[in-house]
């Protein structure tokens, strides 16, 4: 079987992929966060089309694209959420708080949950409701704990569960969605490098080629996840898929306190605790799910 056909393990190896760009971040550590978002958006937009040439991905008429305008605004707010997502991720890893980036990732399947409720009506099970009850209980005790709270992780969970709301009302594949989302931002980013090339702020245009090169593979290291995601999502149940989100954030968390070394203290352990609880009954319950349905099948 080809790799890209087999679903569950291109999902395997996405997750893999994010839970390692921490790695890859600490590289610009001393980077401005918005230069490192720019340059990646500007250098996306030629990878996406080549990876669409190279991989045969649907080709909608520019014609069509351009008559669905509901599909390319939802494309732009979704781009906007996916980089406001990815900022602060960015963020927290580039500062040395990987831990806040594993957690929001544990968070985001919680807030995944409270958007279905509270936009499509969607009815919780006991294990997601237990979940999201459990999940509150962490987060409380944190902020009780150091008197604020957890920003960086929370909006780094929120614009990615917003991201993948607005991604169920858009028309296009989800590989022609990326590159729409790429291209509409890259204005955006255009201006903002051009003011910092001409305000004489600008990073990439003062610093070593071998820097340089740095900042260009963040476009590769980030897209390179949402190509193989978008490949899984068509090749495997969405169930499935589910299961193996987690391991980027546990990879995250052990790269923050295995080789980064970030301090793992009792108050983070009894809220990760009650988040990890709760995201242990969504995964058994989704087990189960998988486990029935293939008895049907068979």
């Amino acid at each position: 079987m080809k790799l890209r056909n087999n679903g569950n393990l291109l999902a395997v190896f996405a997750f893999t992929f994010w839970g390692l760009l921490p790695l890859y971040f600490s590289l610009l550590s001393s980077a401005d966060v918005f230069e490192i978002l720019a340059v990646r958006i500007i250098f996306s937009v030629p990878i996406m089309l080549l990876a669409m040439h190279f991989m045969a991905a649907t080709h909608t008429p520019i014609k069509t694209l351009l008559a669905d305008k509901k599909s390319l605004f939802l494309c732009f707010l979704a781009g906007l959420c996916g980089l406001i997502s990815l900022w602060a991720f960015t963020e927290a890893s580039s500062r040395g708080d990987v831990l806040a980036a594993s957690l929001g990732y544990f968070i985001n399947p919680l807030c995944s949950i409270a958007l279905a409720v509270a936009i499509l009506g969607e009815r919780l099970s006991w294990a997601k409701k237990t979940a999201v009850v459990l999940a509150v209980l962490g987060i409380s005790y944190q902020v009780y704990s150091y008197g604020e709270l957890p920003w960086l992780s929370l909006i780094m969970a929120g614009a990615f569960a917003v991201y993948g709301l607005i991604k169920k009302y858009i028309k296009f594949d989800s590989f022609m969605s990326i590159t729409i989302e790429v291209i509409l931002l890259m204005p955006l980013a255009l201006i903002y490098m051009g003011w910092l090339y001409f305000s004489g702020e600008s990073d990439f245009f003062s610093t070593t080629s071998a820097q340089q090169l740095l900042y260009i593979g963040m476009a590769p290291a980030v897209l390179a996840p949402m190509i193989l995601f978008s490949f899984a999502v068509d090749r495997a149940s969405l169930s499935s898929i589910g299961l193996t989100q987690y391991i980027e954030p546990s990879l995250q968390f052990l790269i923050a306190v295995l080789i980064f070394g970030e301090v793992f203290d009792q108050v983070k352990l009894i809220s990760f605790g009650f988040i990890w609880l709760g995201l242990v009954f969504c995964i058994l319950e989704a087990t189960k799910v998988i486990k029935s349905k293939k008895r049907v099948l068979n």
